[in-house]
């Protein structure tokens, strides 16, 4: 028996409560783990709202937050293979059993062993933002000398971002409020402030010739506003909005498997990726750092220490 936060109705905050629930049962295609440290990430809320119901694994109420941890194997269900109990790991809580929780299951073909070397802390802001960053990245393949646009640079996706792009030797420019300049900045990213004034003018000062690539974190009218800065259509890729379709742009193609988390845990160990954690937050104050993701404004990663 071990604690969690969940809900038992699709809504706002209100609905979030922490309940005891048995240790989870690993199905064939799962690993149970101790639950070391849970990512916080947009969309855990959106889950929470019932916005991504595909995301519960079909399970019944009450839910579990969040999607990503990094933990200990406690148990293997049948036909797992790669990993053993008592390894160190991370990765996607894909089968509904959330991670906002003592124990959990986790899809075993979507977990990996930690390396040596790297913290439990920094392993569980991977599998979502880290592989997002990287799979942007991939999808571009831009060569060395392009400039890229991150739009919305500030948050963990937009971070991971502006760190690969600069080890791939691209020039970037990342947007964002004026709180993020000094993290991307960090980051290699030359900044531009949205709230300083007209954001398309200062980019193309930057890039008058247009951006070899932009990724987008924001979505909506933002996307709109600076897709058009993009040399060609095709090379603006969206993470959140399926719409970029309609701009002649690609939504990014997730690849969630355990050789893209070993690829991801491999560039946090060399340094090459080094997730900003802002604040790390206790199993009992889980609801605050949720609500820091929520309001949209925080810097990097916020993160769950369970054990």
């Amino acid at each position: 028996m071990g604690q969690a936060w969940g809900f038992g109705r699709y809504g706002g905050p209100e609905v979030q409560e922490l309940f005891d629930r048995p240790d989870p049962v690993p199905d064939r295609a799962e690993v149970l783990i101790r639950v070391d440290v849970a990512g916080v990430n947009p969309l855990d809320h959106l889950l929470r709202a019932g916005l991504v119901p595909g995301l519960d694994g079909g399970r019944p109420f009450p839910l579990v937050l969040g999607m990503e941890a990094a933990g200990t194997v406690l148990a293997l269900g049948e036909d797992v293979d790669g990993l053993e109990i008592g390894d160190a790991v991370f990765g996607f809580a894909l089968t509904g059993g959330g991670t906002y929780a003592e124990t959990t299951v986790l899809s075993a073909p979507n977990t990996a062993r930690i390396p040596a070397g790297l913290s439990a802390t920094v392993a569980a802001t991977l599998p979502i933002a880290g592989t997002t960053a990287l799979d942007a990245l991939d999808q571009l393949d831009l060569p060395a000398g392009g400039t890229i646009l991150v739009n919305g640079v500030g948050g963990g996706v937009g971070m991971g971002v502006a760190q690969l792009a600069a080890a791939r030797g691209l020039r970037v420019i990342g947007t964002g409020s004026a709180a993020k300049r000094e993290p991307a900045e960090a980051a290699g990213a030359r900044f531009l402030d949205y709230t300083a004034g007209d954001i398309v003018t200062a980019a193309r000062q930057l890039a008058p010739d247009g951006f070899d690539g932009i990724v987008d974190l924001v979505g909506g009218t933002s996307l709109r506003t600076v897709a058009p800065l993009a040399r060609d259509p095709r090379t603006v890729i969206a993470v959140g909005d399926a719409s970029v379709s309609d701009l002649g742009g690609r939504f990014v193609e997730r690849r969630l498997d355990r050789e893209n988390l070993e690829r991801t845990a491999q560039l946090a160990l060399d340094g090459v990726l080094t997730p900003l954690i802002t604040a790390i937050h206790p199993l009992s104050d889980a609801p605050a750092a949720l609500a820091t993701i929520e309001n949209g404004h925080t810097a990097g990663k916020v993160v769950i220490k369970v054990t």
